[in-house]
């Protein structure tokens, strides 16, 4: 390969693949971000600069503030004569429109200016607040690639990345980000993986090593094939679920919107209320009634209910998203907060789903390292898991393996091969000759499978060689993931289609009271359906095909991101980027605090508005205090929300290794 590297000069075509935004998309997107706020901040000074004419300059200072409730309140009109025209429906926008309005038609101009003012400053904050909590996800669409340096013997041309397909060789420069799923073909560097796994400490990637589309190259030249076209890397995939999470509205929130929509009608009908009985029945004068009901109007409003929940939730997915722990939705981390037990797959989730081997035993004089070398010399032909393990433990051990001949597989039960001149046979204890069975033989066999290990016997022509046993390794966070879960009061079950000895085994280690065994994946669902009804809120993680079905049926599917089948991350609601187990129980903890403070936000707001409903008509509230008040509360619970967005260590416990 080195050849690759050398034939490379430095000669790429370079072609504008996406060009630089222009001045007028610059403007356009400062708008966006920054509009609001500053036609906030235009009306507030257009409001001091009329305040400051006085009644001297009656008429310039009505003109100014009109101009101030123009310029301050055009964003919100413009949204609720849209929901009112095309929505054909009432929000709070169009509430504090006619209030402000309402004001000024009786005199008040400064308080209705100040109402345009305060409302559309608090707006702007929300805005700003909603987009602050969203900036640590919506950040990946900035590390996508754009480009590669495709290799076409030897010349290095610049393509565009959705160019690339399965095969070709692109060639990743020091600093620069790997533009497309693959394999190390050659060189060797540390890559930054924290954009896609979360994990902080970049990762040494040599030849034959799996890279990801959106790391960052750090020292070293790589050249890389690529494994997937652009729409299907990992990295397209997480922008994917990005986009569901940002779009996806939890059930609270679906509840509020709805509840809003119904509010807004009541309080309408009650301002009206206001402003046509009291007359007639308090003998009030019409201004007093209708600045009481415009008053009312303001203080009823619901902005403060309305913001409760999406800043906390968004907050609370950003602040997961640091951690590895990508959620579709927060509908998703809602539930997750109330699960009262999860389920996990065995292989490749709570075990590392690559068998090892654990023992070897050696009998008719053979040392135990010749038995292995025998052992992985015949495997050595075999594609099975258990074959591979026997091969990697003798390279580890720098045995040296000669080829067998005359190699035959028994498929399901094992292989039989010529090793030196001798008739050997490896395989499973039923392929074992009934002859050579002892009763020392059947000790040993069930005390290895009760220890949860699958057993390979070895035998020639004079009997029993050797046995080796295999068992998949558990994943050094999984007891540590299961002993957080339960402190939490979470039942923790175990599904598997692995034989109940091997799988009691693993749950005994693990400290997992409740095990099923031999299930299919049909199985799976069944068992899922079963514990929803002991349980009501489950989880289920999972990472290969088979558990998809159990991924879609329980209330939050959670996948392994790295390991995990495309199947799995399609259906699963939470993706586990660095498939640390550990971290679903911060995840728990995050979602009951998300709904925690959401609860806190709601019963603020709710306060609010009833203790200023009350206090207007018991002493009369002033409508500059009514709407302080009123916007004062829906920052508050903006700014509780944002809490969720600190990254501190939920758990604070030690990992077991």
């Amino acid at each position: 390969m080195s050849s690759l590297f050398q034939s490379t000069k430095g000669c790429a075509k370079q072609q504008n693949i996406h060009p630089t935004p222009t001045m007028e998309q610059d403007n356009e997107n400062w708008l966006k971000r920054n509009g609001e706020g500053a036609a906030a901040l235009g009306s507030g000074v257009l409001i001091a600069a009329a305040w400051g004419l006085g009644d001297e300059f009656h008429l310039w200072s009505i003109l100014i503030y009109c101009l101030a409730f123009a310029v301050g309140g055009y964003v919100k009109a413009k949204e609720g004569l849209h929901t009112l025209f095309v929505d054909r429906d009432l929000d709070v926008n169009l509430l504090m429109i006619v209030a402000a309005i309402g004001a000024a038609s009786i005199g008040y101009w400064t308080e209705g200016a100040v109402l345009i003012f305060i409302f559309s400053l608090s707006g702007a904050l929300e805005t700003y607040t909603m987009d602050r909590s969203s900036r640590d996800i919506s950040s990946l669409m900035g590390l996508k690639p754009e480009s590669a340096v495709l290799i076409t013997d030897g010349v290095e041309t610049l393509v565009a990345i959705e160019e690339l397909t399965v095969g070709d060789i692109v060639l990743v420069k020091p600093g620069e980000r790997i533009p497309s799923d693959g394999r190390v073909l050659e060189g060797s560097s540390a890559v930054n993986q924290s954009s896609i796994t979360g994990e902080s400490i970049p990762v040494d990637k040599e030849p034959n090593d799996e890279v990801y589309a959106g790391t960052l190259n750090g020292q070293g030249a790589l050249f890389v094939e690529v494994s997937q076209p652009s729409e299907s890397t990992l990295f397209a995939k997480i922008i994917r679920l990005v986009q569901e999470a940002q779009s996806e509205k939890p059930a609270s929130q679906l509840f509020m919107e709805r509840f809003e929509r119904l509010y807004a009608r009541i309080i309408i009908s009650l301002t009206v209320f206001l402003i046509i009985v009291p007359p007639f029945v308090f003998h009030w004068s019409w201004n007093d009634a209708f600045y009481k009901a415009m008053v009312f109007l303001v203080v009823a409003s619901p902005c403060a209910l309305v913001a409760s929940i999406m800043p906390a939730m968004l907050s609370a997915i950003s602040s997961s998203a640091r951690k590895g722990l990508l959620f579709k939705g927060g509908a998703h981390l809602e539930n997750l907060g109330g699960i009262k037990a999860i389920a996990f797959d065995k292989t490749g989730t709570l075990t590392a789903g690559n068998p090892v081997v654990t023992d070897v035993y050696s009998y008719q004089g053979y040392d135990e390292a010749v038995i292995l070398k025998i052992a992985a010399s015949m495997e050595s032909l075999s594609e099975h898991p258990l074959a591979q393990a026997i091969v990697l433990e003798a390279q580890s051990r720098e045995l040296k393996l000669e080829r067998p001949t005359d190699f035959q597989a028994h498929t399901g039960w094992g292989i039989e091969a010529k090793w030196n001149g001798e008739l050997w046979k490896i395989g499973k204890p039923a392929f074992l000759d009934d002859c050579f069975r002892t009763p020392e033989l059947s000790t040993l066999l069930d005390r290895l499978e009760r220890e949860g290990k699958t057993v390979t016997i070895m035998h020639n022509s004079q009997g029993i060689a050797g046995v080796i046993a295999l068992r998949d390794k558990i994943r050094s966070e999984a007891k540590h993931a299961v002993a957080l879960l339960k402190e939490l009061g979470v039942h923790v079950v175990m599904l598997t289609g692995d034989r109940m000895q091997t799988a009691q085994a693993i749950a005994k280690e693990l400290d997992i009271d409740t095990v099923y065994a031999d299930l299919l994946p049909e199985d799976k669902v069944s068992r899922i359906r079963e514990l929803k009804q002991t349980y009501g809120n489950i989880a289920m993680v999972g990472d290969g095909i088979n558990d998809a079905p159990a991924l879609a049926i329980a209330n939050v599917g959670i996948a392994m991101g790295a390991a995990g089948s495309d199947a799995a991350l399609e259906t699963a609601d939470l993706v586990l980027m660095n498939d640390d187990t550990g971290l679903i129980a911060e995840a728990i903890v995050l979602g009951k605090r998300a709904k925690t403070i959401i609860k806190q936000n709601l019963i603020f707001a709710m306060s609010v508005i009833i203790l200023l409903i009350i206090t207007n008509f018991v002493k009369g509230v002033s409508l500059p205090l009514g709407v302080v008040g009123h916007e004062g509360s829906t920052i508050l619970v903006i700014l509780n929300g944002l809490r969720l967005l600190r990254q501190r260590k939920i758990i604070p416990a030690q990992r077991s290794h």
